[in-house]
């Protein structure tokens, strides 16, 4: 294991989603982590499909049986941060809430991952992304001009709202906890995490900069300037040129400098603009327009599908990407303590030795635990 995060030890309560990304964004930093789920502790380590469990052990845990409390129990007075992905209450039905256990560990972080919080009138209530981004004002805003919202992916409510600011969370509790002492729980909701993305939207209306009708304003497809174009060959170019300076360069590459445009921020004319737009960008392909903007400050890339994106030359030059299999790198860089993919994700259990011993349990401690129903 490499990265600034080296020493700290998280137990991963395995969830769907938002945790287990936030625990794939702190393993690749360094931290030790293992996931504790259903699976069998004797299982070949083969190669799982799901890059979210990454970079740590999987461990198997039964946490309905006493034996498999009992484990999770004494891992977590030795480990740093503890999250889980359950619905309110199930941790401690099962034993294992923050109560329980940072009565062993009182400087224990104990990061709760839900789509509604702990508390709240929906608190008890099923859901998903779509849900939790639809109450926090995020889904709304997102479509195009008088037609219904578009889900963008589940990137705004689990892993952005979600994983990310749970992650952030732990470790600025953790770092309370290393100067006093004093474990915390942190209530992380995806509903929270998505009206909080939501901040410059909000200030924009506050402002009178943005209006409540979507597809309208600067940055929702509104403007000319800011907007997904199609190509003669079916495919698309993304324009943000936003700034004066921007905007200029994207005139001349379409041909348009010294017209007799309206100004651009003229919002009345903003829907004919974009027919104007539309009609130049639909005469080439994307690669004539990609080598008319390639060196040229003018804010217009072309939009690449997640295989294209992997073989862009500034996506190689960089490392964006892993590759057999393709995937993301770890994020962010660091200058002196880079992190870095440890371990590919694997069959549920087939870390279940190899972590506990790296925990400190012994080789007969382990036995005994799998012949107690610790582990099925």
């Amino acid at each position: 294991m490499s990265g600034p995060l080296q020493g700290i030890k998280i137990i991963e309560l395995a969830g769907i989603g938002p945790s287990p990304y936030a625990c794939m964004l702190l393993a690749d930093l360094g931290a030790d982590v293992l996931r504790c789920e259903r699976g069998n502790p004797d299982a070949e380590p083969d190669v799982s499909w799901d890059f979210l469990n990454r970079s740590r052990d999987s461990v198997a845990v039964n946490l309905k049986s006493d034996r498999g409390r009992e484990l999770i129990i004494r891992l977590a007075a030795d480990a740093d941060i503890v999250i889980e992905g359950f619905r309110p209450g199930v941790a401690e039905r099962l034993g294992l809430g923050p109560n329980q256990l940072l009565a062993t560990n009182p400087a224990l972080v104990y990061g709760r991952m839900t789509g509604w919080g702990q508390s709240g009138p929906l608190a008890e209530r099923a859901g998903h992304d779509i849900n939790y981004i639809a109450l926090s004002g995020a889904l709304w805003s997102i479509g195009r001009a008088g037609e219904r919202p578009v889900p963008p992916l589940n990137l705004v409510g689990d892993f952005g709202g979600g994983g990310m600011l749970l992650a952030l969370g732990v470790l600025a509790a953790l770092w309370h906890a290393q100067k006093t002492g004093e474990g915390q729980v942190v209530d992380a909701a995806m509903v929270d995490g998505a009206a909080s993305l939501m901040a410059m939207t909000y200030s924009f209306i506050a402002a009178g900069l943005a209006v409540e009708e979507r597809g309208t304003n600067l940055l929702d497809t509104g403007a000319h300037f800011y907007e997904v174009y199609e190509t003669r060959d079916g495919k698309y170019m993304a324009v943000g040129a936003i700034e004066k300076k921007f905007y200029e360069e994207l005139l001349k590459g379409l041909g348009l400098e010294g017209s007799n445009l309206p100004a651009q921020m003229d919002r009345s004319q903003w829907p004919m603009l974009k027919e104007r737009f539309a009609e130049i960008f639909r005469s080439k392909t994307r690669d004539e327009w990609t080598a008319i903007f390639e060196d040229v400050d003018a804010c217009v890339t072309p939009v690449l599908s997640p295989s294209e994106a992997a073989t862009h030359r500034h996506n190689v030059e960089r490392n964006v990407f892993a590759t057999q299999p393709l995937q993301p790198q770890p994020v962010p860089r660091f200058s002196k303590t880079p992190g870095g993919i440890s371990a590919a994700p694997t069959t549920p259990g087939a870390g279940t030795r190899r972590g506990l011993l790296r925990w400190g349990l012994t080789e007969s401690e382990i036995e005994e635990m799998h012949a107690g129903g610790a582990f099925l």
